[in-house]
This record gives structure tokens, sequence and C-alpha cells, in this order.
């Protein structure tokens, strides 16, 4: 039986495949999508999502150039007004502070002129030292007490004594660098060398000591033994 179904079974399959049904059927290719359906739908979903996400973007942009455009203006307005008024809306005009400075003096050198300098009140009179208007209030009282008791601020006598060992310490080695030029010894030279490295690392924790309680502005640099030596090289 199974025999006999594999020898019927090419000849039917190819009659069925030469029926009219299947002669019909296939010429006809499947539905297209190009005009409507679900894929036409997705597309112009996402075209919109797009451009709505585009819009959003450039809204935003410009409302962040916005802002910023009156932030610099802003800016501008308030270093206009810091300059002379003989420079204000001239911002373009000048190019460094040499400018403004030269303003500034040629307004002295005018009112100089017109004789505002010659009826100053104290004119003639010593200056009175006592007081520093600069200075915090509580800082110039302490000063002024210090002062009356023949006593100076830590940072002044520290200032005198860094100087005066910095000073010394220099004596001593160009001394040990002229010893060492003249042909003596290396070894004491060698032995120089560190005895003096020690003693610019006392001088150098002086100096950070100074820098942490001196009043802004007075701060000053530690040695370095190479450029030292190279000073004397020189």
């Amino acid at each position: 039986m199974a025999t006999w179904l594999a020898r019927k079974l090419p000849s039917s399959f190819s009659a069925f495949s030469s029926s009219p049904i299947t002669k019909l059927t296939s010429g006809i290719s499947p539905p297209s999508m190009s005009h409507g359906g679900p894929g036409l739908r997705c597309a112009s979903s996402s075209s919109s999502s797009s451009t709505t996400t585009t819009g959003s973007n450039s809204s935003s942009s410009k409302r962040e150039k916005k802002i910023t455009d009156r932030l610099s203006a802003v800016i501008d307005a308030v270093n206009d007004r810091k300059l002379p008024p003989e420079l204000r809306g001239q911002r373009n005009n000048f190019r460094s502070e040499t400018d403004i400075i030269n303003v500034v003096e040629r307004r002295i050198w005018h009112s100089m002129e017109e004789g505002q300098f010659e009826n100053l009140a104290g004119k003639g009179k010593p200056l009175n030292l006592n007081t520093n208007p600069h200075a915090d209030p509580a800082e110039d009282t302490l000063y002024r007490i210090l002062s009356k008791n023949g006593c100076a601020p830590e940072w002044v006598e520290l200032n005198k004594e860094i100087r005066n060992e910095v000073s010394e310490w220099r004596v001593a080695l160009k001394k040990a660098w002229t010893s060492k030029c003249n042909g003596n010894d290396e070894e004491k030279w060698i032995e120089r060398c560190e005895s003096l490295k020690k003693q610019l690392r006392d001088i150098n924790d002086k100096v950070f000591r100074y820098n942490l309680i001196v009043p802004f502005g007075r701060q000053m640099f530690g040695l370095k033994w190479e450029k030292e030596v190279a000073r004397l090289e020189e």
C-alpha cells in the first residue's frame, strides 16, 4: 500500500500544481503595505514623534540662547559702569588697563592744574600715623598697645630673625664656595654642604611659620639650594 502511494504521489502532486486554481492564484502577489496598513501608521507616528522632539529641542536652545544673551548684556553693563566716565560706552576702543590708568592720570593732572590740591586740610603738618584707616579696628588697637609698650607683633620679630639668618647663611655659603674654588679638599666642601643644607631647612621652617601668621600680602619665599649655588656660579 505504501509503495503504491509512493508511486501515485508525484503524479497527483503534479496534477494539483497544474490545476486551474493553482494557475489562477500563481500570478497574485501578496498585498502591498505601501497604501495604508499597519506599516504606514508606524512610519507616520515615528516621523511625527521625531518632528516633535526636534521642535522641542530647537525651542529649548532658543530659550537658552536668549537667557545667555541677557546675562551677557547685564555683565557688559556692569563692567561698563566700572569704567571712568570718559570711557563708558567705548569699551571696544581700549585694549588694556593702561588706557584706564592714562585716563586717571590725565584727571589727576587736570585737577592739579586747577589747584584742587593746594588747599588740602592738614597741609604742611606731619601725618598722623597713630591709626591705620585701612586696618581692622581690633588689630589696629592691638598694634597700638604693643607699640606703646615697646613690643612688636610676632610676625615682625620673626621677619627680622629670618632676614638676619638668611644673610649669615649666604655669607657662610660664599666662604665655603670660595674655599672649594681655591682647590681645597672636596670632603670639606661636602661636609659644609651638609651643614648648610640643615641650616637652610631650619630657615625654611621659620619662613613657613611666618607665612601662616603674617597679614595677607606680606608672605615671603623660602630658600632653594640649587638656586643659591647657581647664583654663586654666575
